[in-house]
């Protein structure tokens, strides 16, 4: 926390957003990002039960990522229902 001078002439505390920090993780993540996405645009084999296909294995990280998040979502749902029955 800074300090500032009012107008009286006494210190008072002002906040300090750290902007400049907050702006370095954002350049870092975005950083990160870029790097994740050209590290990871190969070509991959898929192979679902009934068909294969060949994608860029940054969407599978991401079709991944999206279904584990819709699966916990609904488990988390579901653990909610049965709670508020018992």
């Amino acid at each position: 926390m800074r300090f500032g001078r009012s107008r009286s002439g006494e210190e008072e505390p002002r906040e300090d957003s750290g902007l400049a920090l907050k702006l370095i993780v954002l350049i870092a993540l975005v950083a990160y990002l870029i790097a994740f996405v050209l590290e990871n645009r190969k070509q991959v084999s898929v192979h679902f039960v009934v068909a294969n296909s060949r994608v860029s294995l940054i969407w599978l990280i991401l079709l991944s990522i999206a279904i584990g998040a819709v699966g916990t979502a609904v488990i988390s749902q579901l653990n909610r229902r049965r709670r508020r029955r018992h």
